[in-house]
């Protein structure tokens, strides 16, 4: 059974720079905020590229060129970059067309703004995937709520491992947040196990720049 990444880094940003106007501080992505001495999307490219993985894939739209610009590390042969066209779409089309671009059957999928999440909490997720009875039907997700087998999809998102083709059979022709997807899916009879994360860090949306402030 092999992996691949995909790092969704295609949003508008608008929520970060919105509170940002309203502190009357520089406007700048949230994906290239310093974070560890690096950006907040490269740091979440290492952590992802140190796990479990056979190829990571990059997933921009708007703002792709600024976003390519902050990025001191090409990531020449461990990263291939695609850019939605058109690229005012939602999170689901972002991920359908990363799903498009992998190769493996398995796929650990992630936002470009989840820095705190740990190699190591990538990897359990793996690890669950790997070991399902039936990983072809089975979600491996960080937990909002319980950890272990959930009895409800409510309140998740990323980061999670899924089967590759069956997801894409509910992301294709859908435009939308993911949240609702992955209610469907459970619906559907799939096994969702809640994985615990390593710090509270782990948890956090940056989706304000209070968050970003928090996730440091």
């Amino acid at each position: 059974m092999s992996y691949s990444a995909i790092i969704t880094a295609a949003g508008k940003n608008s929520r970060m720079r919105k509170d940002q106007i309203s502190k009357n501080l520089e406007v700048r992505n949230k994906l290239i905020l310093p974070f560890n001495n690096k950006t907040v999307l490269e740091t979440t490219i290492d952590n992802t590229l140190s796990a479990d993985i056979d190829e990571c894939i990059v997933v921009l739209g708007h703002y792709s060129d600024e976003i390519m610009d902050a990025i001191s590390n090409n990531y020449e042969g461990s990263v291939k970059f695609i850019i939605n066209d058109p690229c005012d779409v939602g999170l689901s089309t972002s991920l359908f067309n990363g799903l498009s671009n992998i190769t493996s059957d398995f796929a650990l999928c992630v936002t470009g703004d989840q820095p705190t999440v740990s190699t190591e909490t990538f990897n359990k997720m793996i690890e669950v995937s790997r070991n399902s009875d039936d990983p072809f039907k089975t979600i491996a997700i960080l937990r909002r709520r319980k950890t272990g087998l959930l009895d409800t999809a409510e309140g998740l998102g990323m980061p999670f491992v899924t089967p590759r083709e069956n997801m894409m059979k509910y992301l294709e022709n859908e435009d939308d947040n993911l949240n609702p997807i992955l209610r469907k899916i459970f619906a559907d009879g799939y096994t969702f196990y809640g994985i615990k994360e390593k710090n509270k860090k782990e948890l956090i949306n940056i989706n304000y720049y209070e968050d970003y402030l928090h996730s440091l």
